[in-house]
């Protein structure tokens, strides 16, 4: 048994073994005796009470690290005093915030902040030029200066920061001409409360008053045009002036035609009257030529008109076209229905209960708009002439066996209801012509959402929507597997493109049910990107095929990258054949530890969301594992995503896992299918 002085004894000597290492830990930090530098010079007050010598700095308030490295430093309200010279040897840095704090001087190097990110800078009293080193990170997504003392002009060299999300500039004393910015990612801008003037430049013009306000010397859009600023050059400080509307514009030494309002009561001489009165009568005959050769011009022009429509009028007349010609302009089908040859079979359209009916006339008659084309066809918006709107897809590109087939597949897709998918309302079947009609979706796709528009004046899918929008496409997905569990229905062709929102921005799932039709053909860029290894090679679509393209779309609405896209150049080449291999680049990127790097830039703007980024994140991956087995089933991902926030969770949470088959839906309507 040990005595008690030599159980002391050991615990002494491990502790001293471990007091050791963590200083030896701690001192191997390359970036702790910047840390240290700055703390010394800055914290006059004492308040970085954890930041000391013996313990490691990546477990310090405010400091974050990658790699034992310095990569973000939060610092803000803690009074903080001095320059922030030490800071510029922490070149990892990825983050920088001291905002509201008493820092002050120039800001004379930043370069050595190449991977820097985010730089908030806001409340401090830092003074000098705009710290022209800062145009050089070209990383950097958010600029923050405002509320100091910078002076002189902005550098048009600002421009170099192509990825700039925001540039706040506002509440210093910067003066002269804003510079032609043209940034294509900008999403905030303020120079308000400097001593800007000129006019404001176009690329700018978009954003609100609120940016370019107490700068008395601005205009332009969207402030004061600049046509209504009168300027007196011998009079300083007028350039915001307003003109009135008792001074005449133009010259002023400009005296009116009035003989008694001339200079000094002079009277003009008979010579310039009689040369006034010679002028005036020839100008009358001149106008009266000048009216005579319009009227002779347009008279020719005009017969030359008539006889060239007149001409083709009547050669369509003579190809007993007519009137019928113009009307086929508005018609919705190029290639008609109807029966041209003896024994030719006439379709109909089918109506599913509750849905107002209508012929196939008035489908011919309505007023169309193409929404886009898709795998299966081409996809219709229809103005009807009771004015109802609905979406027609007329399937083409589709391998469509027998009619009885096709009609039992219809009835089956044609009875499921549920909020979060696209309700199919009707269908016609003939031998050249197939036609799905759906409800009408005014909202356009997430595709158009996340993809469509990106410059300036795009207004960015904000985070709650995103995930709205993957709850709700994760519940209809779920619904489709499990309305019909003898049949376990597949959508089949899970993209951002058929994911569509209602008037009340709610994801429906559209379009399944459809890959039954699908040609053996192999598919194209647009649709390799969300696919599952194992649909890859020809072997037939599941529910856990739907899940692994389920997870793509949630990677879509995180890292703001289209899936389908051809990408042969940069750091995301390589994959998938030149079509952007989206679930293996996003774990090519977690697996080095740069979460971060994944998600969409118009995500940045928004706080306290990181945890939530990374549960989806952490959803998507699972359901893009490479094994099928090893796939979560679409009712889990459900609660998955409703549990990342709990205020949104769904009515029917508690009956995913047994999910009842649709009371409209009969096993005879199942068996009848298959």
């Amino acid at each position: 048994m040990a005595t008690p002085t030599f159980s002391f004894t050991c615990f002494s000597f491990f502790f001293f073994v471990f007091h050791l290492w963590v200083i030896c830990q701690a001192s191997s930090n390359p970036d702790l005796k910047a840390l240290l530098a700055f703390k010394a010079a800055s914290d006059t007050q004492h308040k970085l009470t954890t930041w000391n010598s013996t313990t490691d700095p990546c477990t310090w308030t405010g400091v974050s690290c990658i790699h034992n490295r310095v990569s973000r430093l939060v610092l803000e309200n803690l009074n903080l005093r001095g320059s922030l010279e030490p800071l510029t040897a922490l070149t990892q840095l990825r983050v920088l915030s001291l905002k509201r704090n008493r820092l002050s001087g120039t800001i004379s190097t930043v370069s050595n902040f190449t991977a820097l990110k985010l730089l908030f800078l806001s409340y401090n009293e830092f003074s000098g030029e705009f710290p022209s080193t800062v145009t050089s990170l070209c990383r950097l997504y958010r600029l923050d200066l405002s509320h100091n003392n910078f002076s002189g002009k902005i550098p048009a060299t600002v421009n170099h920061l192509t990825h700039l999300l925001t540039l706040r500039l506002d509440e210093n004393r910067f003066s002269s001409l804003i510079p032609h910015i043209n940034l294509p990612n900008l999403q905030d801008f303020n120079v308000s409360g400097n001593g800007l003037s000129g006019e404001i430049p176009k690329s700018l013009s978009g954003f609100p008053e609120s940016s370019f306000s107490q700068n008395p010397s601005l205009c332009g859009l969207p402030m004061q045009s600049c046509k209504d600023i009168v300027t007196d050059p011998t009079r300083p400080g007028t350039e915001g002036a307003t003109a009135s509307p008792l001074m005449p514009r133009g010259n002023p030494t400009t005296v009116a035609s009035s003989p008694t309002s001339m200079p000094n009561g002079a009277m003009p001489d008979k010579t310039t009257s009689t040369h006034q009165n010679g002028t005036t009568k020839l100008s009358t005959v001149a106008l009266i030529g000048i009216v005579l050769g319009d009227v002779l011009v347009l008279a020719v022009i005009s017969l030359l008109l008539y006889c060239y429509f007149w001409r083709s009028y009547s050669a369509k007349m003579r190809e007993g076209k007519g009137s019928k010609l113009i009307e086929s302009e508005k018609i919705l089908y190029s290639s008609s229905p109807y029966p041209t040859q003896p024994g030719y079979e006439r379709g109909r359209m089918v109506f599913f209960e509750g849905v107002k009916r209508f012929e196939l006339e008035d489908l011919l008659r309505a007023s169309a708009e193409m929404l886009g084309k898709g795998g299966f066809g081409t996809a219709y918006k229809a103005v009807l002439d009771d004015g109802s709107v609905v979406a027609v897809k007329r399937l083409k590109d589709a391998q469509i066996g027998g009619k009885r087939e096709f009609e039992q597949h219809m009835e089956v897709l044609g009875k499921l209801r549920h909020p979060d998918i696209v309700s199919l309302r009707a269908y016609y079947f003939a031998r050249e012509e197939k036609l799905l009609v759906y409800d009408y979706m005014p909202n356009g796709s997430l595709f158009w959402l996340l993809h469509g528009n990106r410059g300036p004046g795009r207004t960015p899918l904000d985070w709650t929507t995103r995930l709205k929008i993957a709850a709700g496409a994760a519940r209809g997905l779920a619904y489709i597997h499990n309305s019909c569990k003898s049949l376990r229905l597949t959508h089949g062709n899970i993209k951002s493109t058929n994911i569509l929102l209602d008037k009340a921005g709610n994801a429906r799932v559209c379009d399944f049910g459809l890959s039954i039709f699908a040609t053996p053909t192999p598919a194209g860029p647009r649709s390799n990107g969300y696919r599952a290894p194992e649909a890859l090679d020809g072997r037939k679509h599941t529910q856990k095929s739907d899940v692994y393209s389920f997870g793509v779309l949630l990677l879509e609405l995180l890292t703001g990258k289209c899936p389908s896209v051809v990408d042969n150049s940069g750091p995301m080449s390589g994959y998938g054949g030149g079509v952007l291999d989206l679930p293996r680049w996003v774990q090519s990127v977690v697996r080095e530890e740069w979460t971060a790097e994944v998600f969409d830039l118009e995500l940045m703007r928004y706080k306290d969301i990181e945890e939530e980024m990374v549960g989806l994140l952490q959803i998507a991956m699972t359901c893009t594992t490479a094994l099928p087995d090893q796939r979560p089933r679409m009712n889990q991902v459900v609660k998955m995503i409703e549990e990342i926030r709990g205020v949104e969770v769904s009515p029917c949470h508690d009956t995913l896992d047994s999910v009842p088959e649709s009371p409209s839906l009969s096993e005879d309507t199942y068996g009848t299918s298959q």
